[in-house]
């Protein structure tokens, strides 16, 4: 059942973040704007052949989405080296682009007949419903080595670009998203344990977030504490924004998510919610938000965008 709120948290709970950080909103715009910026110019012109492939890249990753990947690498970057060069801020939207990019492939695979069978997602027809299923199983094929290539093409040292395409390697294969969507895809009309549920979603969700926060690391140069640090945040965060996914699925409707709404409990799958109930899971979601923040106090004022993006995923309302 759906509640009547569309927000995730009401304002009884919310803490008012707004009056402590302001600039956090305008933050957040200005960096999906330079990812969406990264993305147009970067992937082939919808009018270079093959154009249904290409149309069909460009209407997945272009044009929606909260853009949360490419703003924990940015946040994750600026705070292990706050004064960017050019050198650096392009390997930044490189890889923001990158990320952005896999996301965009994942959701493709995951909405076909054959995995999800959704047919709406960021408010509009699903790729394989727009273009059919060979060109959009194509679409998400071409996706995935594309950001490689942007990610081997970053003007930073070349051992760094290395150890990017390894963490970025490992979060796609089969111990990372993969893998994830496999064991999905074999629990639906089980019933899991929490540490199974949490094994899941570290894999098919969270695998992803950490790789974007940790590649923002890598590009920066950050020494071994700052990685140690940012890790932490990133396994909480990662595993928070899938809580919140299961509550959102539970509470919202079509039109305030972008997607189908009531979709975990349509399909009979394990999540949360079905595990915990409404409530309990929320006060996971916050238990994980105190342990993101918590690990990059030692970044100080760095740390500012680090903090807000995981309020942001874990208060947002779709």
């Amino acid at each position: 059942m759906q509640s009547e709120s569309p927000h995730f948290f009401t304002s009884a709970f919310q803490p008012d973040f707004s009056q402590h950080m302001p600039w956090f909103d305008g933050w957040l715009v200005e960096h999906q704007k330079q990812v969406e910026q990264s993305l147009d110019s970067l992937m082939p012109r919808a009018d270079v052949v093959p154009t249904d492939l290409h149309q069909a890249m460009r209407w997945a990753a272009m044009g929606g989405g909260k853009r949360i990947r490419a703003a924990l690498l940015y946040a994750a970057g600026q705070a292990c080296r706050p004064t960017h060069d050019l050198a650096l801020q392009n390997s930044l939207n490189a890889a923001a682009a990158a990320v952005e990019l896999v996301h965009a492939y994942s959701l493709i695979h995951d909405d076909l007949p054959c995995m999800d069978n959704d047919v709406l997602r960021r408010g509009k027809p699903t790729t394989h419903v727009q273009f059919g299923e060979a060109v959009a199983l194509l679409a998400g094929d071409a996706m995935q080595p594309l950001a490689f290539e942007w990610l081997a093409s970053m003007p930073i040292a070349p051992a760094l670009i290395v150890q990017s395409v390894q963490c970025f390697s490992t979060a796609l294969g089969s111990l990372g998203m993969a893998g994830g969507q496999a064991i999905d895809l074999v629990s639906t009309n089980k019933i899991l344990t929490e540490a199974n549920l949490a094994q899941m979603h570290r894999l098919k969700t969270g695998a992803l977030l950490e790789a974007s926060v940790a590649i923002g690391a890598i590009i920066s140069a950050a020494n071994s504490q700052q990685r140690e640090a940012l890790k932490i945040y990133a396994q909480a965060i990662g595993l928070a924004f899938q809580v919140v996914d299961d509550v959102l699925d539970a509470t919202a409707n079509t039109d305030q998510l972008g997607k189908t709404a009531g979709k975990d409990q349509q399909d009979h799958k394990s999540t949360y919610v079905s595990l915990m109930g409404v409530d309990q899971a929320r006060a996971f979601a916050i238990t994980l938000h105190d342990q993101a923040v918590a690990a990059v106090q030692p970044f100080g004022e760095l740390g500012l965008a680090l903090r807000g993006l995981a309020h942001f995923i874990v208060y947002r309302s779709h």
